[in-house]
């Protein structure tokens, strides 16, 4: 897969991640809003809701995409900046590197939100 394509794939990750926290912050942050303009979504910050959200599968499909998405974004933007500051015999060390910091950041997110989706 040419560089062109891993750059694509970044910018869809961005604009994932600009949905996905629109309407995170529109259902956790802005819920007076909502109110006044006759959505009532109850106390969503409350334990209650808030482990009854962590057992729905939307959520945890949410919060992995979510993650997935600003994981991506995230480490390919610093793989980038990493690159023009390297020089050539180390890109390849540095690639490896950002993609296993990427699995391992991904594997303990996956199992922090599967653990809160399972109890």
């Amino acid at each position: 897969m040419g560089e062109s394509r891993w750059w694509l794939i970044s910018l869809a990750a961005a604009a994932l991640m600009v949905v996905l926290l629109t309407i995170h912050m529109g259902l956790m942050h802005l819920t007076g809003l909502l109110r006044a303009t006759g959505v009532d979504l109850g106390d969503v910050r409350s334990f209650a809701e808030v482990t009854a959200r962590g057992r729905s599968v939307t959520q945890l499909v949410f919060y992995l995409l979510l993650l997935a998405a600003a994981l991506y974004h995230g480490l390919y933007g610093l793989r980038s900046v990493l690159l023009e500051v390297t020089p050539p015999r180390g890109q390849g060390l540095i690639s490896g590197l950002v993609l296993l910091a990427g699995l391992v950041a991904f594997a303990y997110g996956a199992y922090v939100t599967v653990r809160t989706f399972t109890g």
